[in-house]
């Protein structure tokens, strides 16, 4: 629903539109945000609307609250400055898998370039590729030689937008209960334990999809459920909200509720 579409979302809450601050800002309250990722799509498309919230973010959470932003920067990358100037703590690129071992044909290396002029923290983030072990490896050996701060490598999971390309791969999926596909986990594995070999200064890190899910995600749900519970309601263990609801044919809501009381008071 959301690709190739110009839609906000704060977490799963759409904006009415992009000057609807007053959701954007209290989702963060709600989950007791100490900072926010900004991602896509791609926000440098809409450097000028990013900017503004950067600003607006950092306006109403003070200087600490720390922001960082995903980007492809196939457009814009010179307003990397301007993000930056207004706030901006973070930044993580992603190159396609194509460059992953010649970064010098990239398109985005120029803004990786500006970024690293900047005082902002330089990342790059990708999904560990089954069989691509040693494409990946090439990518942390490059981005350690122009000083980049560190990499993340996601496990790979099947979505609604990408499973097409990655049943012309022929990925698999691990099990029924998991999108993560199979192999993805072992071959970051393997870049790790060939990093381990090297004398980098780059950080390498690795990402799970369980610990996606079942951390991060469940970790969030429970912060806003603590802040949103109404008395009648229970939060259970997972996070959501539990509520009894009594749906009535034959007898007002109110004339029901008087029973109940009189009955068992």
């Amino acid at each position: 629903e959301k690709g190739g579409k110009d839609r906000i979302f704060a977490d799963e809450w759409e904006l009415d539109n992009e000057n609807d601050i007053a959701k954007l800002i209290n989702e963060a309250k709600y989950i007791d945000a100490t900072g926010a990722g900004i991602t896509g799509g791609d926000p440098l498309v809409v450097w000028k609307r990013t900017k503004n919230y950067i600003s607006l973010l950092k306006d109403t959470f003070g200087a600490d609250f720390h922001i960082h932003l995903y980007t492809s920067a196939v457009k814009n990358g010179k307003h990397i400055h301007d993000l930056v100037s207004a706030g901006l703590d973070e930044i993580r690129f992603h190159p396609v898998p194509k460059h992953w071992s010649d970064m010098d044909k990239s398109p985005i290396t120029h803004a990786i370039k500006i970024a690293l002029e900047t005082s902002a923290d330089v990342a790059i983030e990708i999904p560990s590729m089954p069989r691509m072990d040693q494409e990946m490896f090439s990518l942390v050996e490059w981005a350690n030689d122009r000083g980049i701060n560190w990499i993340n490598l996601n496990e790979l999971e099947y979505s609604e937008r990408n499973a097409d390309n990655l049943i012309c791969r022929d990925y698999s999926v691990k099990d029924d209960i998991s999108a993560a596909v199979i192999g993805s986990q072992e071959s970051a594995n393997n870049v790790l334990t060939m990093v381990v070999d090297k004398d980098f200064e780059i950080g390498v890190h690795y990402c799970s999809s369980s610990f996606k899910d079942g951390i991060q995600l469940t970790n969030r749900i429970k912060r806003r459920s603590k802040n949103i519970v109404k008395a009648h309601e229970v939060i259970s263990d997972d996070g959501t909200l539990l509520k009894g609801v009594i749906y009535t044919k034959n007898m007002p809501l109110q004339e029901l509720y008087e029973a109940i009381k009189q009955e068992f008071n």
